[in-house]
């Protein structure tokens, strides 16, 4: 049987590559070569959140799209990870955060 192999970092014709990002006050956009297109709740990145919109603006694509980088609130995020719907860490710590403190002792 003959198998492929596949070297680390390689690029596959299925691997999401992201084409252009923009935000508008409540969301961040995100355009994949492929054509699909994300609006993703910009609270979700609490960097980017609290970001100035020329901050939001100055964005680079990691290698052949497969992340972005915001180099002015050092912010990363992958296409996979987009794609797949996760929000920041430091959103779900938050979340986690807010929970706690809404508990009420017994």
């Amino acid at each position: 049987m003959k198998t492929k192999s596949f070297k680390p970092g390689q690029i596959t014709l299925g691997e999401p590559r992201i084409k252009r990002v923009r935000c508008d006050p409540s969301a961040l956009i995100v355009d994949f070569e492929d054509g699909r297109t994300l609006h993703i709740p910009l609270v979700w990145f609490p960097r980017l959140f609290r970001a100035t919109q020329t901050q939001r603006s100055h964005w680079e694509l990691i290698g052949p799209g497969i992340g972005v980088h915001w180099p002015d609130v050092d912010e990363d995020l992958s296409a996979e990870g987009l794609l797949a719907g996760r929000p920041s860490i430091e959103y779900i710590r938050q979340i986690r955060k807010g929970r706690k403190d809404q508990e009420v002792p017994a």
